[in-house]
């Protein structure tokens, strides 16, 4: 099978009328049934195509409302058809923006329900918005059969969020860079991933959390390209260009090779997804399938309805209450979870899926709760970015009783305590137990909230400790994109710097971070590459530069191992955690109740909470594990004694060091057995550092 079309096959027979479901196109021995939703059309036909790039299709077929339109959904069934087979489909109706409809004949719409997608070489996003016809430059559905695939056993894993890491990675920007080490022709692809598996185990994450990998149009930014991928044009197809294959269903089973060598590693697969807009902008945009099919039913419309309402920041937004909208949100989450084996997904702007048809927030969104409720995806780890472009923000109230949420509030908080930012102390504290006030009124489990200092939107863990500022010139926006508000520190210098002051001042602000994160309750994520201080030069928001300043510098990896070693170790420790309140299903308040915690300042039980305390001491008993940890966090910029709590010496004791991020490497961290004796009352903890103590108790 070559990337332009299918091979040789027998010419299919007279179509017949078909079914209503399933929706898209399904294919059996005998041929295929395609069926779509429209509701205000007044004609639909499917266009079958030989090669991706031809202008016009190899055969047209009508479909006849009379006989072939059952409530709103147009089908028919095509014999011989078979998978690999190109299709789209034109759409006739009135082209009325005041009523909010936008048909469109001139132009080749996408099925929504596609498993697959093609591009052709000659893909221009402007001929979707231009007059004519653009079937020449369209992208096309390909016609999939989900069944043919040996998984050889495969099945979602199920780890329990207790021993979850979440790695947020690029597909493209993993291996895309030429020191990848990667196959040329598999560098920022599927493929490329499975070769970089080795470094994934070794580096001890447990799940990867790809930015977006359905079908997006790269086209689709202001300037440049649209490199990150919140631009989707289909829900249930695999994004083309990730793939190293150059056939139509080449894609799908790349994908699925590489979940399967994930799987086989013990890495989860979580896929950010986004179900908040497309590709298709505001009323300027294309028509690539959703507003040419019916528009009124995809998308939130404003009053007027000839306008688009714009809650993404991104010109559209998908009516997700809608029945129809629903439906289709499920639908392609159940296809991933059982067709394609994916472990989780984190909701891209998720508080959108909580605005009803006027835009309005519901209490009960239906679709939150279908997707919640719904058995297939039963297990499976549901994340939520509980906030919106438009000021909706729902961090610790987002709706339901499954949802884990990225916490914006710990992020920020630990950024403020490790620049010694005033008042931050307290509020940190509590991020470190869980965000007990955002999270303990909801008797919900301790891994509701996902911990992060960085993701792929803003800087990286390396430049938030190196500038002050944004410096975002090279997306062409004049410095203006991008968020002003980093709560970064540069520990004195601007950008890159000789002076080894300042360089280890970096490196040890960079390990505490991680430190904390590890080490707090909640579900830790980290972003691609921070393990080894990768930096993209102060740009703050590089969605639009597929180029080195995005991509995994593979040279990092030696140059800052002891990073990288850092953060082994602390995730060869976190996957040992007890999961027995997981088991027993015990809330984050429950937890914190159960694990004896003591708050301490310089001096023991004398927790310092004043507006110009930059330290943090607490110890917590792990019954499992029958021992004592005690940690230090000081942000102040002087060392600072810290005096430490008594172990009863009943076969306990004594105190043993295993980290100290001012020590240098391997002192830093060493394996938790090999953790070195303490013999003084106090410890000397040096100005922004965290250490780590721990006493067996039994």
């Amino acid at each position: 099978m070559t990337r332009g079309g299918r091979s040789a096959r027998p010419t299919p027979g007279p179509a017949a009328v078909g079914q209503s479901t399933p929706l898209g196109a399904t294919p059996s021995p005998a041929g295929v049934n395609f069926s779509v939703f429209s509701r205000h059309a007044t004609g639909v036909e499917l266009l079958l195509f030989d090669h991706v790039e031809d202008g016009r299709p190899s055969r047209a077929i009508p479909i006849d409302p009379a006989v072939a339109r059952t409530y709103h959904y147009w089908h028919c069934f095509v014999p011989d058809l078979q998978p690999g087979q190109l299709y789209g489909y034109r759409v006739d109706g009135p082209d009325d923006p005041a009523r909010g409809l936008r048909f469109d004949r001139d132009k080749l719409l996408l099925d929504p329900y596609g498993r697959g997608v093609a591009v052709p070489d000659g893909y221009r996003r402007a001929a979707g918005a231009a007059p004519g016809d653009d079937a020449a430059t369209a992208m096309k559905s390909v016609v999939v059969d989900p069944a043919a695939y040996d998984w050889e056993g495969d099945a979602p894993l199920r780890r329990p969020s207790a021993r979850t890491i979440v790695y947020e990675l690029h597909v493209r920007g993993f291996t895309r860079h030429p020191n990848s080490g990667v196959d040329e022709q598999r560098r920022g692809t599927y493929a490329g991933l499975i070769q970089k598996i080795p470094y994934l185990r070794d580096l001890g994450v447990t799940a990867v959390e790809l930015l977006p990998v359905f079908q997006f149009d790269a086209q689709d930014a202001p300037r440049g390209v649209n490199y990150w991928g919140y631009s989707p044009v289909s829900f249930f197809a695999p994004h083309e260009a990730y793939s190293s294959r150059r056939d139509p269903l080449g894609a799908v089973d790349e994908f699925r090779d590489m979940v399967k060598a994930l799987h086989r590693a013990g890495i989860e697969v979580i896929l950010d997804v986004v179900f908040n807009h497309t590709a298709e902008g505001d009323h300027r945009g294309p028509t690539l399938c959703f507003r040419g099919l019916d528009n009124p039913t995809y998308y939130i419309l404003e009053q007027d309805r000839a306008r688009y309402a714009n809650y993404t920041g991104c010109g559209n937004t998908l009516n997700a209450n809608d029945p129809i909208v629903r439906r289709m949100i499920v639908d392609s989450l159940r296809y991933w979870v059982e067709s394609m084996h994916v472990d989780g997904f984190r909701f891209d702007l998720a508080s959108i899926l909580a605005r009803d048809p006027s835009g309005a927030p519901m209490p009960n969104p239906p679709v939150l709760w279908d997707i919640e409720s719904d058995p297939a995806l039963a297990g499976t780890k549901l994340i939520a970015e509980a906030w919106d472009a438009a000021g909706l923000y729902q961090v610790g109230s987002f709706v339901g009783d499954a949802w884990k949420e990225w916490n914006g509030r710990f992020r920020d908080d630990a950024r403020d305590f490790f620049r010694a930012a005033p008042g931050s102390a307290r509020r940190f504290a509590d991020r470190l137990i869980g965000s007990p006030d955002l999270y303990g009124h909801k008797q919900r489990e301790p891994e509701q909230s996902v911990n992060f200092v960085t993701c792929h939107d803003g800087f990286t863990l390396n430049d938030l400790v190196s500038y002050d500022r944004k410096h975002n010139e090279a997306n062409g926006e004049d410095n203006r994109d991008g968020s002003d508000d980093n709560r970064s520190w540069n520990c004195g210098v601007e950008g890159p710097t000789d002076d080894p002051a300042v360089e280890t001042l970096r490196n040890r602000q960079v390990k505490n971070f991680l430190a904390a994160t590890m080490l707090s309750i909640g579900l830790p994520m980290f972003v691609m590459g921070d393990e080894v201080r990768r930096t993209q030069g102060g740009n703050n928001n590089a969605y639009g530069l597929d180029d080195e300043t995005s991509w995994f510098d593979w040279t990092l990896v030696e140059q800052h191992a002891d990073v990288r070693r850092f953060v082994g170790l602390l995730n060869a420790r976190r996957v040992l955690r007890d999961v027995e309140h997981e088991r027993q299903r015990l809330s984050l308040v429950e937890m914190i109740r159960a694990a004896n915690k003591r708050w301490h300042g310089v001096k023991v039980d004398e927790p310092d909470w004043r507006e110009d305390s930059h330290s943090i001491a607490f110890t917590v008993e792990m019954r499992a594990d029958e021992m004592l940890v005690h940690v230090i966090l000081n942000a102040y910029w002087k060392p600072l004694e810290f005096e430490l709590p008594p172990v009863a010496q009943d076969g306990g004791g004594p105190w043993r060091r295993w980290i100290d991020t001012a020590l240098a490497s391997p002192d830093d961290i060493v394996p938790w057995k090999d953790a070195m004796p303490v013999s003084a009352p106090g410890y000397r903890t040096e100005a922004r550092s965290v250490v780590v103590l721990l006493a067996e108790t039994g």
